[in-house]
């Protein structure tokens, strides 16, 4: 009797870059709902615009570079890289901050590259930094919570500043937006005030800003459950947590009315959101054991300089970045040793 024989592989893995990525835009929707409960409609605008104009962008180059469109969508990356952007922006933004920072992220900072798989920094990061560095002005349009301004700007309200600018009747823009918690510090800190008096006002919660720490909490919350569906590894998350929160320790028992607490850098910002969701990216991230751990913790260094002494409230978007460029120099260096050499 012949019997037939296949070829390796013979255990194959249930996971695919689809259903990946599928998981990952699951784990987002805890905190992405939390967000716009907090800041309104807005949310949402954005993260129509930013992911609607990725998926187009990616189906665009994929047709000029000459490769298969429908089956390059399907893997959801250029959806994912949409949604991270949009989440990174103020929700009061003009229509065209999104769709220009989707464009660079998708366009330059992965097609140029080659596409999914090679792309040597984090896209929606690279988006988001050219925003920051082109459209300051722009990129500082946070509304002030619902929980403390009531009832926000409806949709149609909404609708009408971010697609034409259009204010409701008798408002002004600076009565819609306010300082985000670390740049209100950034600022009271160089008024010579201490972080008592700075936080003693209705824009700061128990441990952090009014809604920022429920959205991190509720990432935090999609980023366990990613690590407990093995879509992601533990390395750079806890690294780039501990990193940060040892930091901001050790200059917190140095001096408490001038640095901010381990947990309010911990529920501050896009904190969460980087550990879990953008640092973690399998392409631009660190592929080994020890790398990871190093990639993360340096991460978590860099956030902490920059919120502290930086020109920026936040740093994760640059810390991310410039241990992308540092992953293929550390992972060359943390090699595992291959079974059956011995070490020099």
């Amino acid at each position: 009797m012949e019997f037939r024989s296949n070829t390796s592989p013979h255990i194959t893995g249930t996971g695919s870059v689809p259903a990946v990525m599928r998981e990952v835009l699951y784990a987002l929707i805890p905190g992405a709902a939390v967000f716009c409960w907090f800041f309104g409609w807005g949310v949402l605008v954005n993260l129509a615009l930013a992911a609607g104009t990725s998926v187009a962008a990616e189906a665009a180059m994929l047709r000029l570079r000459g490769r298969p469109v429908a089956t390059t969508l399907r893997d959801n990356s250029a959806l994912l890289t949409g949604v991270l952007l949009a989440l990174c922006l103020p929700p009061l933004v003009p229509w065209w901050i999104p769709v220009i920072g989707a464009l660079f992220a998708i366009v330059v900072a992965k097609q140029f590259y080659g596409g999914l798989g090679y792309n040597p920094f984090n896209p929606a990061m690279v988006g988001y930094v050219v925003l920051l560095i082109s459209f300051p002005f722009e990129l500082t349009l946070w509304p002030v919570p619902n929980a403390m301004a009531g009832n926000g700007p409806g949709l149609l309200d909404t609708l009408r500043m971010n697609l034409a600018g259009i204010l409701p009747d008798g408002t002004a823009i600076d009565a819609l937006t306010m300082a985000t918690p670390m740049d209100t510090i950034k600022t009271g800190l160089g008024l010579n005030q201490t972080l008592s008096e700075i936080m003693s006002g209705p824009a700061f919660g128990a441990y952090s800003g009014t809604g920022w720490e429920w959205i991190n909490l509720l990432f935090l919350l999609g980023g366990l459950w990613l690590m407990w569906r093995n879509i992601i590894q533990w390395q750079i998350p806890a690294a780039m947590l501990v990193s940060l929160f040892v930091f901001a320790l050790l200059f917190y028992l140095s001096n408490p009315d001038v640095y901010s607490s381990p947990v309010f850098h911990l529920l501050s910002g896009a904190t969460m959101l980087g550990a879990f969701f953008i640092a973690t990216d399998p392409v631009s991230a660190c592929t080994t054991t020890r790398g990871r751990l190093l990639y993360g913790a340096g991460i978590g260094f860099f956030v902490y300089i920059i919120r502290t002494w930086g020109g920026y409230p936040d740093g994760v978007a640059f810390a991310v970045l410039l241990m992308n460029m540092a992953a293929p120099t550390i992972d060359y260096y943390t090699q595992p040793r291959v079974f059956g050499h011995r070490r020099d």
